[in-house]
């Protein structure tokens, strides 16, 4: 099976099937919806966002993470400071 032809496929996934709802769960930036997540669903999300941001680590240079890393501090400097 051609990568397309899976897209394809993929795209067409019922939200009412196991897959669908893993995938609207890990997809979810409602913060009302969010607040409703029961403990299992929290988890499901966490543990996605938590793989995405080691994937984005992974392939961030020295340089790129110094800048995450200004940024943050200029957040709290703003907003502490």
């Amino acid at each position: 099976m051609e990568f397309r032809e899976f897209l394809t496929l993929l795209s067409g996934i019922m939200p009412e099937t196991p897959l669908g709802k893993i995938i609207q769960i890990r997809s979810e930036t409602d913060f009302d919806v969010l607040k409703h997540y029961t403990l299992e669903q929290k988890q499901i999300r966490d543990d996605w966002l938590k793989k995405q941001r080691e994937e984005k680590m992974k392939s961030m240079t020295e340089e790129e993470k110094l800048a995450e890393i200004r940024k943050i501090q200029q957040f709290f400097a703003k907003a502490f400071g």
